[in-house]
C-alpha cells in the first residue's frame, strides 16, 4: 500500500490539507499529517486548530514513503521553506525519484531548494516570481514534471489531489473514488 505524508506548518491553508487526505483515505490511501511545529495541533491561516496525526520529530525514517505533499497558504509555505529538516527530506524524496506534489504557495518551498529548475510548475496566480532557480510557471490548474506535480491554488485542489492519487493508483480505483464523491457532475457541468 502507498504510503503518503503531508507537511503541516503554522498558516497553512485549511482545504488544500484537508481534501488530499480526505480523498487519499477515502481511497484506501495510508496518508499522515505531519506536523513541523513540534506541536501536534497547529493553527491554520484562518486559525483553525487542526491535529496532525504525528510530529516531524517521531518519524525514524522518510525511506519508504511514497509521496510528500505541501499544503499552500503564503506564511505556511514560508515556514516550511525556512524549515531546514523539511528542505532536507524534500531534496532526498526528488533525488530518489519519488512523488512530491505542493499546491498554491507551496511550490515555492520547492523552488528555494532547486527541485523545480528546468521543470514546469503552477503556482498560485501573481506569484510566478517566486517559482525561482529555472522553474517554466505554466498557469496550468495542475502541472505534471516527472515526480513533481504542482497545483494552483483553492480551485484546483480536487483536480490536484485526484492527479495525486492516480501515481498511487490503477486509474479505475480513482475514478470510482471521483464517481462517489460526484466529480463527474463538476466536469460535465450538471447539478
Amino acid at each position: 500500500m502507498a504510503k503518503v505524508y503531508e507537511f503541516l506548518a503554522t498558516g497553512f491553508e485549511e482545504m488544500e490539507a484537508i481534501v488530499p487526505v480526505d480523498v487519499f483515505r477515502r481511497s484506501g490511501v495510508e496518508i499522515s499529517m505531519v506536523s513541523v511545529t513540534g506541536s501536534k495541533v497547529v493553527k491554520s491561516a484562518r486559525g483553525v486548530g487542526i491535529e496532525a496525526d504525528v510530529l516531524l520529530e517521531e518519524i525514524a525514517s522518510f525511506d519508504d514513503v511514497d509521496m510528500l505533499l505541501l499544503p499552500g497558504g503564503v506564511l505556511g509555505a514560508n515556514n516550511l521553506k525556512e524549515h531546514k529538516e523539511v528542505r532536507k527530506i524534500l531534496l532526498k524524496q526528488f533525488e530518489s525519484g519519488r512523488f512530491l506534489g505542493a499546491v498554491c504557495a507551496a511550490p515555492l518551498v520547492f523552488a528555494s531548494i532547486g527541485i523545480l529548475k528546468g521543470k514546469k510548475a503552477t503556482i498560485f496566480p501573481g506569484m510566478e516570481d517566486s517559482l525561482i532557480n529555472g522553474a517554466e510557471p505554466t498557469r496550468t490548474l495542475v502541472q505534471v514534471d516527472g515526480n513533481v506535480i504542482t497545483g494552483a491554488g483553492p480551485v484546483a485542489v480536487l483536480p490536484y489531489t485526484y492527479e495525486l492519487l492516480s501515481h498511487l493508483l490503477p486509474k479505475e480505483e480513482v475514478e470510482k473514488v471521483k464517481k462517489a464523491m460526484l466529480y463527474d457532475r463538476v466536469l460535465a457541468g450538471t447539478k
